[in-house]
């Protein structure tokens, strides 16, 4: 890189960048060329901040935002790792397809963002912009949700859940299965992380679902005697009751259980007989079905 340009990019200087395109037209050409390049211009100003420069080079050049360095990332792969927020949403309010633009081991911005945990609460932003983009999955054919499971970040994954809900096609990302044919239950099970079980449960994932050797979540978790999984999975495990039917028996005995005891007629006195069916009835639900509610 010129070194002309390289100052431009690494002080933010916008008038640098325009007296070295007046010397030179050609100036930012080899960077379109070329398909890897140490180092863009564009990629050091959105790692830097550098705002308005990025702006004034993503509209001379829109071709950049898109280009990879030779770590295999985008200009937003830099951007979304920043404090400030500004950068990485001014890039998808320009062309949100960004956000799918797959780098190194098939990782989109998404998946760095998930990777590195929400402390700038962009992904919140993220999926809202570019609402496909949660659909992506890795070479290892991972999505945002194995991640996050293996990453521990139960806070991410209860972001990526909420989006999720909103969209048509929950139930293909939450029982995604990667290479392995695991789910990212069955990642939950295997690092022993009871509550992202629970959530993930409490959304109708599939606790039948089977990876490549044939193994449930449950399976996996009695495998490494990961006890409090194996708590949680089997609470919901109803062997031959699909997620639907397991809900709505859990729903339906909550109701009942919060139903007050009532009085009836009784036709041998004048008084009544107190009768607990409809609690006494949800009790028996839970506890025959060993659910918890």
């Amino acid at each position: 890189m010129d070194e002309r340009l390289r100052t431009a990019a690494c002080t933010g200087n916008v008038s640098d960048l325009y007296s070295l395109i007046e010397i030179d037209g050609n100036a930012l050409k080899q960077f379109d060329e070329e398909e890897f390049v140490e180092t863009r211009p564009l990629h050091i100003a959105a790692e830097e901040g550098y705002l308005r420069l990025a702006m004034e080079m993503m509209s001379l050049k829109p071709s950049f935002a898109s280009k990879l360095n030779k770590q295999g990332l985008t200009p937003l792969h830099l951007a979304v790792t920043n404090p400030d927020t500004s950068m990485a949403l001014r890039f998808l309010e320009i062309n949100k397809d960004l956000a799918r633009v797959k780098g190194k081991n098939g990782k989109t911005p998404l998946h760095i963002i998930t990777e590195v945990g929400n402390h700038n609460g962009l992904l919140d932003r993220f999926p809202e912009i570019c609402p496909q983009s949660i659909r992506d999955v890795t070479i290892e054919n991972r999505n945002a949700l194995h991640i996050a499971e293996e990453e521990n970040g139960l806070d991410v994954l209860q972001v990526l859940i909420r989006t999720l809900e909103k969209t048509g096609y929950y139930s293909e990302v939450v029982n995604q299965k990667d290479e392995g044919g695991n789910t990212a239950l069955h990642l939950a099970a295997f690092h022993d992380r009871p509550e992202m079980l629970k959530l993930l449960l409490n959304w109708n994932t599939d606790e039948y679902a089977t990876n490549q050797a044939g193994l449930t979540a449950l399976d996996i978790a009695d495998q490494h005697h990961n006890e409090d999984s194996i708590t949680v999975l089997r609470r919901c495990f109803i062997p031959g009751v699909s997620n639907f039917i397991r809900t709505t028996i859990v729903v339906v005995a909550y109701v009942l259980s919060l139903v007050p005891m009532q009085r009836w007629p009784c036709t041998t006195c004048k008084g009544g007989h107190a009768s607990g069916i409809a609690a006494g009835s949800g009790a028996m639900v839970c506890s025959k079905l060993k659910l918890s509610i």
